[in-house]
């Protein structure tokens, strides 16, 4: 090392700062773990404080400790769309993202959508039009078909294959869940 290099602690990749004491804060202030930590998550409309490793994705937390079973868990490498939810509006697969870095984002889940006892139009057509198999890759086929038709409340068989495309459906619902999404569109029009 040259005279006034600095060595990075071990497995740290952040700059260094110029005043040592800073370097120090920093470092305790971002280490998290290994044990569970507390954080805060904002599900389906509501505040739930949990406890869970660092390590724990938004799926095992919304699984595990939050009950919210409806997140399925199938390739759990962000590939099968199974586990997909909103954070904010934007369709995610909660098997690649951390529930530590969630922060104050809103989650929501297929048990979110519905209202009350009274199912979410998408679920509905679902339903209706058998676009349900197995229904383990239901769930998130429906967050990603709800994201589309907030968006865009008529859209044609394109826009609902690019919505659908990064799911995989091992029944082959797919024929039915186009078949569903344009008889919605279809009805919204009404």
């Amino acid at each position: 090392m040259f005279p006034g290099a600095r060595a990075f602690p071990e497995g740290d990749l952040t700059l260094m700062k110029e005043d040592p004491q800073e370097n120090e804060k920093s470092a305790t202030a971002s280490i998290l773990g290994p044990g569970a930590v507390p954080i805060v998550l904002w599900v389906n409309g509501e505040a739930r404080t949990l406890l869970v490793e660092p390590r724990t994705t938004l799926a095992e937390a919304l699984r595990g400790p939050l009950g919210l079973t409806g997140t399925k868990i199938a390739c759990n490498q962000g590939a099968c769309s199974a586990c997909s939810v909103w954070l904010d509006d934007l369709v995610v697969a909660s098997c690649s993202i951390l529930a530590i870095e969630v922060g104050e984002r809103r989650v929501t889940t297929i048990e979110g959508l519905a209202a009350g006892e009274r199912l979410h139009p998408v679920q509905e057509a679902f339903i209706a039009h058998d676009a349900v198999q197995c229904g383990f890759c239901t769930p998130g086929m429906v967050m990603s078909c709800a994201a589309l038709l907030a968006g865009n409340p008529h859209p044609g068989e394109a826009e609902i294959r690019t919505a659908i495309s990064g799911h995989l459906c091992r029944c082959g619902t797919y024929p039915h869940v186009i078949q569903a999404m344009l008889a919605l569109a279809e009805a919204e029009g009404d």
